[in-house]
């Protein structure tokens, strides 16, 4: 026994060298990978803060001294009313249908010049269908009871992007190959919204197949901020955010697959609600979800007024809002509330605007003395990454790459010879959609290790934040580490979305709530975000009085 454990001693202490050098070698390969990922750290935080630097100066020079035309003053005090409350004063027959869609149509003329939201109208068919509200309601057919369950936006006028299908109108996506297809039929949200007794009005403008966050397009060109021409709208939904916080419609429909509603609503200071995934119709939108990507594209209501969310909301849930649990009531004072003010230094992102994090405790505040609850600073490691996971779950989602979608999935565009065009001024297509094109290039396949490994981190970061939130709890986010930049800024911080994005993987309710102008003028915001059994509270009406702040004056007569 004791020549047995000589033996073992002499074998270990004779390969004790080799021993060392194995575990030498594997700490000096931790090592260098440890560095070349702190070298390589270092290296896009140098790039990027650089390129943020050099982007604020060059086009603050650019735009400094550029004209920033005001919108035209709202004449009149119907452009100042929830879609709700136009609705109850038309059931009431004290004002008519006809009068708030004429309304709607010359706010629309005046301000779209300057905005360049709206791309294709039915203002005709519109006023017909308005008369006809009018002589039913004169008729006395059904009684003001009847009229709002039945038809709860009964005469009122709504728009929604140029991505889903309108009977009659352009149906472009903003993609020069569709310039002169015509929708045959209404999508499903546009059906639910007209059984409702709401009157389609217009289709607003998008980004190249509504996959950039500027609205701006071949076909119809850029829209612009209604608080700042000179600024980005956002996107997809811009268009239609933009022409919300002109005064320019009651309320309208977006859809949002990486924060389509959320940003632009940010950006032009209204609110937007991205729903819980599966619960409205993405039907007859351009371009096609399929598979996984069904489940990360949302269809949803937007509006200047949180009181119009909900009830809208109610519509285009259709036969599925009975799982909603809309109507169980809520004690404010007794919900669990966290917030977090960025996701991290991740070098690829921008840092949170002072403006941001100001108006974000001024929140705080208002919870812990309106409400006597308590409020927590959360930290999620995991939402660092919040990039790269959208990334992976959007690439993995089993759609065709976003080239073949340039093409109408008839083939694929090569992007090197369109940008050789883009340079000579003969590209069908936008910068940025080659820019879209190019990034989702640079994903790795669904199969590959650092794939696998970002999909896991992001289920996992699910399971976290519902031990977190639970049933009772509320999160609230910037939606943007800065308020509306410049047009074309985007490109040079193309992943600043990842605050909104994250949330459509998820796949969890979340809104977008104004909080005033910054120091430039232009809205601030908060996102809401709750788990599914708290949906009522993810469309909030308690944070801080958030309001529609006008981006023009007001020269009403108190008389009319």
């Amino acid at each position: 026994m004791c020549s047995d454990f000589t033996r073992s001693s002499k074998t270990f202490f004779l390969n004790l060298p080799y021993l060392v050098v194995m575990a030498t070698h594997k700490w000096c390969q931790e090592e260098k990978v440890k560095i070349l990922t702190w070298f390589v750290g270092l290296f896009l935080n140098v790039l990027f803060r650089t390129t943020e630097i050099f982007s604020n100066v060059i086009f603050w020079l650019v735009y400094r001294n550029k004209e920033k035309i005001r919108l035209p003053a709202i004449d009149n005090s119907i452009l100042l009313e929830s879609a709700t409350c136009l609705a109850k004063k038309i059931r009431t027959q004290e004002i008519t249908s006809e009068e708030v869609v004429k309304t709607f149509i010359r706010r629309i003329k005046t301000v779209n010049p300057i905005i360049n939201c709206v791309v294709d109208n039915r203002f005709d068919l519109a006023l017909e269908e308005a008369r006809k509200v009018d002589q039913l309601l004169q008729s006395g057919q059904k009684d003001e009871e009847s009229l709002e369950i039945e038809t709860p936006f009964l005469g009122v006028p709504f728009t929604i992007k140029d991505c889903f299908s309108v009977a009659g109108l352009h149906y472009t996506s903003g993609l020069v190959k569709r310039k002169d297809i015509i929708g045959k039929f209404d999508s499903d949200v546009v059906i639910l919204m007209k059984k409702a007794g709401a009157i389609m009005l217009a289709i607003t403008n998008v980004p190249e197949m509504c996959m950039w966050w500027e609205s701006v397009n071949n076909v119809y060109g850029r829209s612009r901020n209604p608080y700042d021409v000179n600024r980005t709208v956002g996107g997809s939904s811009g268009g239609e955010a933009g022409l919300l916080a002109a005064a320019g419609s009651p309320f309208g429909i977006g859809s949002d697959i990486g924060g389509s509603i959320r940003l632009p609503a940010f950006f032009n200071g209204i609110f937007g609600h991205k729903p819980t995934s599966g619960i409205v119709s993405n039907h007859e939108q351009q371009p096609v979800a399929e598979k996984n990507l069904q489940t990360y594209l949302v269809t949803g209501p937007m509006s200047r007024f949180c009181s119009d969310l909900l009830p809208m909301y109610r519509v285009l849930a259709g036969d599925k809002v009975k799982q909603l649990k809309l109507d169980e009531k809520v004690s404010l004072s007794k919900i669990r509330y966290f917030y977090m003010e960025h996701f991290g230094k991740n070098p690829l992102l921008s840092r949170v605007h002072p403006d941001l994090k100001k108006a974000q405790r001024k929140v705080v505040h208002h919870i812990r003395g309106t409400y006597n609850a308590s409020i927590q600073k959360l930290k999620l490691p995991l939402l660092y990454h919040a990039m790269e996971m959208w990334s992976v779950k959007m690439t993995s989602a089993g759609n065709p790459p976003f080239v073949a979608e340039l093409a109408m999935r008839k083939g694929q565009i090569s992007l090197v010879v369109e940008f050789l065009k883009f340079c000579i001024g003969k590209c069908d297509h936008t910068l940025y959609a080659l820019a879209m094109g190019f990034l989702e290039k640079l994903c790795p396949p669904s199969s590959h290790p650092l794939s696998v490994k970002m999909s896991a981190m992001c289920d996992e970061l699910r399971l976290q934040l519902q031990k977190v939130l639970g049933d009772d709890g509320v999160l609230l986010v910037p939606p943007h580490p800065t308020a509306a930049i410049y047009h074309n800024q985007s490109l040079t911080r193309p992943f600043n979305f990842a605050y909104v994005a994250i949330f459509n993987v998820l796949g969890f309710p979340v809104t977008q709530v104004p909080l005033g102008l910054g120091s430039c003028g232009v809205p601030l915001g908060v996102q809401s975000f709750c788990e599914f059994a708290l949906q009522n509270l993810s469309l909030p009406l308690f944070l801080a009085r958030p309001i529609w702040h006008r981006p023009t004056n007001i020269i009403v007569d108190k008389a009319q």
